[in-house]
């Protein structure tokens, strides 16, 4: 009986063994499919936003988002750099700031690792980002006034005054003046001209302003307009005359000046150097007299003058239009 065990053992044992051996095989084989993984190479760029900044004064903190994007089947790590600035974060998305760095270029960096010191487990990105200073504003043209004057006399010199305020400062202001009729006297390149306005009557005149030094169109205008020339002109002269002569003379006279309410008449009676004491307040009385109580006319539109003496008595009888300038003693 021991002697049939012992042969049993020794014919089954052997394979026992290779059954053993076989099973541990297949066991050791199935773990290290389920443990291995297939490699793929790590891939990585990286993403800046805003790329531009311009830095202008009171514009805050000059912030970048940097975002990295990086495919990986192993754990990823990131490794920041830059070489101005501050980054903030250690993720795939962090904060440089650029706060107080000149205007100029700058580049941010990024390296991921996955834990290998294969050197295709790793990778490297970067960007650049530019820091722009503000431009300077745009030039402003100052507000610039003309004042003309109201009232003007044809033949007299005209003020043109000038107000400027505002506009880019540190500007060199330039005073150009132009005149559409007349000419200017003085004052070219200044706040103030004067302008000759011999022979305007009837015309306008516009002056123009331009201020340069702003490369603008900085400009005003103001226009004046002269009256036609109002002159007194001369109606009638006579001699010591017949008082009836001197009656149809003043009637003439008369229906010029209801022609005209806003006319006035100047009587001018020159004594003759040889004349009597009161000839020409006699003269100028019945003058008056006739044209106020007879002819109807207003008192008050009546002048009279004296003129220096004459050979001989002579009396001028004047029309003068509302405005012009009265005539003036010969």
């Amino acid at each position: 009986m021991l002697r049939n065990e012992r042969r049993l053992i020794r014919l089954f044992l052997p394979i026992a063994l290779v059954g053993f051996f076989a099973f541990a095989t297949a066991a050791s084989a199935q773990k290290v499919r389920v443990e291995t993984r297939e490699f793929t190479v790590p891939n990585l760029s990286l993403l800046a936003e805003p790329h531009v900044i311009t830095v202008c004064e009171g514009s805050g903190p000059s912030i970048v988002q940097l975002n990295a994007r990086a495919t990986s089947n192993y754990p990823i790590s990131y490794r920041w750099t830059s070489n101005r600035g501050r980054i903030e974060g250690n993720g795939a998305n962090v904060v440089w700031d650029l706060s107080g760095v000149q205007p100029g270029s700058y580049k941010a960096y990024v390296d991921i690792d996955t834990g290998s010191d294969d050197e295709s487990c790793q990778a490297f990105a970067s960007t650049v980002v530019l820091v722009k200073r503000c431009p300077p504003p745009p030039p402003v043209c100052p507000n610039v006034a003309i004042e003309c004057p109201d009232r003007v006399v044809v033949g007299e010199p005209l003020t043109i005054r000038s107000t400027v305020t505002g506009g880019t400062p540190g500007v060199r202001q330039i005073y150009n003046w132009k005149v559409s009729a007349g000419s200017i006297i003085d004052g070219q390149g200044s706040d103030t001209i004067h302008v000759d306005t011999t022979g305007l009557d009837g015309q306008s005149l516009t002056a123009t302003l331009s201020m340069g030094g702003y490369d603008l169109d900085c400009t005003a205008t103001c226009t004046v307009q002269f009256p036609v020339r109002l002159e007194c002109r001369k109606f009638d002269e006579f001699p010591a005359i017949a008082y009836n002569d001197e009656k149809a003379r003043l009637d003439n006279y008369a229906i010029e000046l209801q022609n005209d309410p806003t006319a006035t008449a100047y009587v001018i009676v020159y004594p003759g150097q040889r004349g009597r004491p009161g000839e020409v307040q006699r003269h100028t009385t019945r003058i008056v007299d006739y044209l106020v109580n007879s002819r109807g006319i207003n008192a008050q539109r009546i002048v009279t003058l004296v003129g220096p003496p004459r050979g001989d008595l002579l009396v001028e009888l004047w029309l003068c239009p509302q405005g012009a300038k009265p005539p003036s003693n010969p």
